[in-house]
């Protein structure tokens, strides 16, 4: 099977069966939803949506956000990953916010990266989910799938080459959104098929011809 043809058969797998996805992050604005994924770096999202609705409650904006001290904001997002530097990043970035951007959040690279606590996959969810924009972050899950397809290759050993690669071939497609999509479903299969540990690959609809390239794997 040539890459044209793997690229095919997957993506149009996906596009049939789940014509619409989106993030499970829960918010209800653009800043929350910032919040949030800065949240779930290193965490799981169920986890982000345990901590948040209380989050949100106490500090829906930026404002009000900007405001707290760095000790409150523990108290809520304690139970996540890394909560000490969060917070602090967190407060951070509200205030950025507030006084730079009137409490709106920024759609463009550049000034997303400046943020604090947000990388390029942050930077890129935000472009994705929020701003629609035909963007590809490359997640844990997403770089996995994408090397155990063989949607990339073995050179491929950074999210950055993984986020180009598959940017430069994804199959032609009528939806703006493609890459974005593309991300979704990248992301949820390998979040409950192609596990990290234990794929469950007689359930998973690309078993028949995946490459199943695990490293020290005997599948």
């Amino acid at each position: 099977m040539t890459n044209s043809e793997l690229y095919t058969r997957v993506f149009t797998h996906f596009r049939k069966e789940h014509p619409i996805v989106d993030t499970e992050l829960h918010y209800s604005s653009t800043y929350q939803l910032l919040v949030a994924v800065v949240l779930s770096a290193q965490c799981t999202d169920k986890r982000v949506n345990l901590v948040t609705p209380a989050l949100f409650r106490a500090y829906p904006d930026a404002q009000s956000m900007a405001a707290a001290s760095e000790a409150d904001v523990y108290q809520y997002i304690r139970s996540v990953s890394y909560p000490n530097a969060k917070a602090r990043h967190l407060v951070e970035l509200s205030q950025i916010l507030h006084e730079k951007y009137h409490g709106e959040v920024p759609s463009d690279m550049d000034s997303l990266l400046q943020l604090p606590g947000v990388g390029r996959k942050t930077a890129n969810v935000m472009q994705a989910v929020a701003f629609r924009m035909n963007a590809m972050p490359v997640d844990t899950h997403v770089y996995r799938v994408s090397h155990r397809l063989g949607l990339v290759p073995s050179t491929c050993n950074t999210p950055y080459k993984v986020e180009q690669y598959l940017l430069r071939h994804l199959p032609p497609s009528d939806n703006p959104h493609e890459a974005a999509d593309a991300h979704h479903w990248l992301l949820l299969h390998g979040r409950y098929i192609c596990k990290s540990l234990k794929p469950l690959c007689p359930k998973c609809p690309f078993d028949p011809f995946c490459p199943k390239k695990l490293e020290g794997s005997k599948l």
